[in-house]
């Protein structure tokens, strides 16, 4: 058997010498220290990172606003899936509606694959220009959009694609500016989106009534474009960015190391389970007796849950590890689904699981291209989340229509959902565990 010697480092890469290696070194008046510290990564040097500052923290700031448009319409798919269902697309079943947001999730994760790629290569000046650009239209478009195709086209082909261009912009500057406090930086900012689900649904529900649909949408659109001139004023990277050549391979290779195959794996899964609340929350709740007005509110409720959830979940990944934390995640969730959501029939209840789902769901958002920010070289952190997330797009593609369908098989109940949702989460969270041990072997420590 060969003995090594091994080190890895915080950015999840393994540097290995062999025994004969260090032999050699020895038998040739060579330092075996210098032989053994040359095998190892280069670990990340936490004075190279600023880990606060005026600049660093105003980019979290940018960022908080780019979770706030990006993501916040995304928490709000469960007011948009009713309001269609009821009203604007009445005529479609709810699996068909469903896809519009499926597919709206897909080009968010997917553009990473384009987007990380870019900004790896050209810093994220470009992508914020061109994506705000493109987001806001989007939703002006939808303003006058009437018929089925109209919508997918605004909000998934213009919409999702300029936001999906802005969010990576912004994924990988933030990583570059933190270390030690990047889980708590990236979960400050992530709380953004939260906000976005609790102000966004209310918009929507007061002034739908009172100016209609189009200027709802109009007005929507304002507050976005509002908002992205201050992100293109404050998201920055920190580090220089050298054009390279498109290839294959900077796909395909991080799949070959165990920690990020079994990472991306563990992050489809959930992803078919994640969003379901979010779709079906208020059709299920309705469902059960609950009145439209209260079941108007559970969106923002869960959404509201979310905010300290981010933040304290981001802070507990600095000193917890963000693994050990992904895995809390995912395992409340999953088991918060089944012990509360699936048998829930009173309004309390219901309540109840927004607000519990929400602590520990919205942390996912955060912490994910935080780990791929930990097991990846900083110069390739843009590539490599895109590349896990072209993965995860598969999940958010098909897993709003499965679901629909589910609803449908089970002629309008909602129990074969939410024990599909579940077991989805449970079943990542121990595929997140596996990921674990490969990083640092069946330990019980910080990772």
């Amino acid at each position: 058997m060969v003995s090594i010697v091994s080190g890895y480092s915080k950015s999840g890469s393994f540097g290995i010498a062999t025994a004969a290696q260090v032999d050699e070194a020895a038998n040739s008046s060579i330092d075996v220290e210098k032989v053994k510290k040359d095998a190892k990564p280069a670990i990340p040097d936490s004075s190279q990172f600023p880990d606060g500052g005026t600049e660093a923290w105003l980019v979290t700031l940018g960022a908080w606003l780019v979770f706030f448009v990006c993501w916040g319409p995304i928490n709000t798919i469960g007011i948009f899936q009713e309001y269609y269902q009821q009203n604007l697309l009445s005529g479609y079943s709810p699996s068909a509606i469903a896809w519009i947001s499926s597919a709206k999730l897909f080009m968010m994760y997917a553009g990473g694959a384009i987007f990380g790629k870019l900004f790896d290569s050209y810093g994220p000046r470009w992508l914020l220009l061109v994506g705000s650009a493109m987001h806001v239209y989007g939703w002006m478009m939808t303003s006058i959009s009437t018929q089925y195709y109209q919508i997918f086209l605004s909000q998934v082909i213009c919409s999702a694609v300029g936001a999906s261009c802005i969010y990576y912009a912004c994924a990988g500057s933030i990583a570059t500016w933190f270390l030690k406090k990047r889980s708590t930086a990236f979960g400050i900012a992530a709380s953004g989106s939260s906000f976005g689900g609790v102000v966004l649904p209310i918009m929507a529900i007061k002034l739908i009534p009172r100016v209609g649909f189009p200027w709802t949408m109009r007005i929507i659109g304002f507050v976005i474009l509002g908002m992205v001139i201050v992100i293109n004023y404050t998201v920055k990277s920190r580090i220089k960015h050298i054009p390279k050549p498109f290839r294959v391979s900077d796909y395909t290779e991080p799949f070959k190391e165990p920690t990020f195959g079994l990472f991306a794996l563990s992050l489809t899964v959930v992803v078919f389970g994640l969003f379901r609340p979010f779709n079906f929350l208020v059709l299920q709740a309705q469902s059960r007796g609950m009145s439209r007005s209260l079941s108007e509110y559970l969106v923002r409720i869960l959404n509201a849950a979310s905010i300290p959830g981010r933040i304290f979940l981001g802070v507990l990944g600095d000193k917890m590890g963000n693994f050990n934390v992904m895995f809390i995640i995912m395992l409340c969730s999953g088991v918060v689904t089944l012990a509360l959501w699936l048998p829930s029939s009173s309004d309390g209840a219901i309540i109840a699981f927004a607000v519990i789902y929400g602590f520990f769901s919205g942390a996912y958002i955060a912490l994910a291209p935080m780990l791929v920010a930990q097991i990846s070289k900083i110069q390739q952190i843009g590539v490599r989340n895109g590349a896990l997330f072209l993965a995860v797009s598969i999940a958010a593609l098909t897993g709003s229509p499965l679901a629909g369908a589910l609803l449908d098989t089970d002629q309008g109940r909602f129990a074969y959902l939410q024990i599909f949702a579940g077991a989805m989460m449970c079943a990542a969270a121990g595929i997140v565990l596996i990921s674990r041990a490969f990083a640092l072997g069946v330990t019980v420590s910080k990772v």
